[in-house]
């Protein structure tokens, strides 16, 4: 049977501010810009529970908890302390693969117990980065990720192919991978709300209402996830999306959403370490009706003035002929190659 661990560190970015700054314990801390149109990266659990969440609006945050304290995000930081953690992975199984910065999958099957792997990870990883990571374990992908969210933070949870069933079942649907708020608003629309729920349909009914996605449904629904960690998993895209609580009606409002969206655009690449040369616009309006529109330049998309400006050529007044907009989102593709060489390059820098 296989053992896969999934690693996903305790709210990144404000920990490593907080380790830092120590006078910043205890303190509702976001890492953010405090500029008019600048937004959260990330928020440590005391502020989260005021309701500060990931991607909201600086101002909004604010809003919610008037003594929140914000640090300026410091991404060469964050990469070195990356490494380090990568760096721990490595001494325990050469089958890792990373998702970002702060999180990623480890094979572990050669080894009699996933657990006892996962339980020496978090505390090399407290030593020797001095932060706190939640670890999952299980015998898919999909299980092992799960698994890791359920006791956040500092968690270390263990789903076993015996408890799989119930839990799938117990699980609302928000909970399955892939699934955001319109594909929710659908299953909704489906009377589908647990995993109970996905797993009494067809495949034939969710391929019908989902398209490709319905297959992915209907075989983690039933607990089956076979894909392997895959070291050498080759990233096609980084992207950001937003969906609007109303619709926006007017042009200035689409577009006045645009930098906030490459303010979370910008960190996601370099916590890939993607250096894509294409920029592709996504609309969806009110009637669900979606296009997408792309620009190429001739350097890798890294700097926000630049991205902005690609933006604002893509998003035009002739380009939503005033539909309503639902969903706007950005991505950046067209990766460049690493440079030739006789052997290929570390995936983790030491």
């Amino acid at each position: 049977m296989r053992r896969i661990v999934h690693i996903d560190m305790d709210a990144f970015y404000a920990s490593v501010e907080v380790r830092d700054q120590p006078s910043l314990r205890g303190q509702a801390v976001a890492v953010a810009h405090q500029s008019k149109r600048g937004v959260v990266l990330t928020a440590s659990y005391e502020a989260r529970a005021y309701g500060v969440r990931s991607a909201m609006p600086t101002s909004l945050a604010l809003q919610k908890c008037p003594h929140l304290l914000l640090a300026a995000p410091r991404m060469d930081v964050y990469k070195q302390v990356s490494d380090v953690i990568r760096a721990v992975f490595f001494r325990y199984t050469d089958l890792v693969e990373p998702l970002s910065l702060d999180e990623a999958y480890l094979d572990v099957s050669h080894h009699p117990s996933g657990t006892r792997i996962a339980q020496a990870i978090k505390v090399d990883i407290r030593r020797e980065a001095g932060l706190t990571a939640s670890a999952g374990v299980s015998f898919n992908k999909f299980l092992a990720k799960l698994a890791s969210d359920m006791h956040k933070p500092d968690g270390l949870t263990v789903i076993r192919p015996e408890d799989a069933e119930a839990l799938i079942a117990a699980l609302p649907v928000e909970g399955f991978h892939g699934v955001g708020p319109a594909t929710r608003g659908r299953m909704h629309d489906h009377q589908l709300f647990t995993g109970a729920d996905l797993k009494r349909q067809s495949l034939a009914d969710l391929t019908r209402w989902f398209g490709a996605q319905g297959a992915h449904f209907h075989r983690i629904s039933h607990g089956i996830d076979e894909r392997p960690v895959d070291p050498d998993r080759e990233r096609k895209s980084v992207g950001v999306e937003r969906t609007f609580e109303d619709d926006l009606t007017r042009f200035a409002e689409v577009q006045a959403a645009l930098p906030g969206l490459i303010e979370l655009l910008i960190p996601r690449l370099t916590r890939a370490d993607y250096r894509g040369r294409s920029l592709v616009l996504k609309v969806k309006f009110a009637d669900r009706t979606l296009l997408t529109r792309r620009l190429t330049s001739p350097v890798p998309l890294t700097d926000p003035a630049r991205l902005l400006r690609l933006a604002r050529e893509l998003l035009t007044p002739e380009l939503l002929s005033g539909r309503p907009v639902r969903l706007l989102g950005l991505s950046v593709q067209n990766q460049l190659a690493p440079p030739a060489s006789g052997a290929q390059p570390p995936l983790f820098p030491q």
